[in-house]
């Protein structure tokens, strides 16, 4: 006696259609195009920069990646002993790009709204 349009579903199948990081981004770079590229961008080079100054500078990542809670496995993984300073600090950059994902995927909408306030960008032209 259901009706063909109205099914039960099962909150807990909700959580798998929940879309991942990646799938997420790419909605933000269609929906937001070259602002959310550049954003994200601009956010990996200075990630990068910063792992790479880190490193150069002898802070010991290992040390640090372990107290964020990151797993030894991952960790030993990302950084084999004797590699250059540049591998080192990219294989430390790829460990946080959810994080670079996370911020991009929450700061890229205030952005373009913003530009749109004051003026920079012209609002998204409404549907018929």
């Amino acid at each position: 006696s259901r009706s063909p349009g109205k099914e039960i579903t099962d909150p807990s199948d909700e959580d798998e259609k929940k879309p991942n990081k990646s799938q997420q981004l790419k909605k933000v770079f269609k929906e937001y195009g070259a602002v959310g590229v550049s954003f994200h961008i601009g956010i990996s080079l200075m990630s990068l920069g910063i792992f790479y100054l880190a490193v150069s500078s002898g802070v010991d990542m290992t040390a640090v990646l372990l107290k964020l809670g990151f797993s030894e496995a991952l960790v030993q993984s990302k950084m084999a002993a004797g590699t250059s300073t540049f591998v080192l600090a990219y294989a430390i950059h790829k460990v946080f790009a959810p994080v670079r994902i996370s911020i991009t995927l929450v700061s890229v909408p205030f952005l373009v709204r913003y530009l749109r306030k004051i003026g920079i960008f012209k609002p998204p032209a409404s549907s018929p």
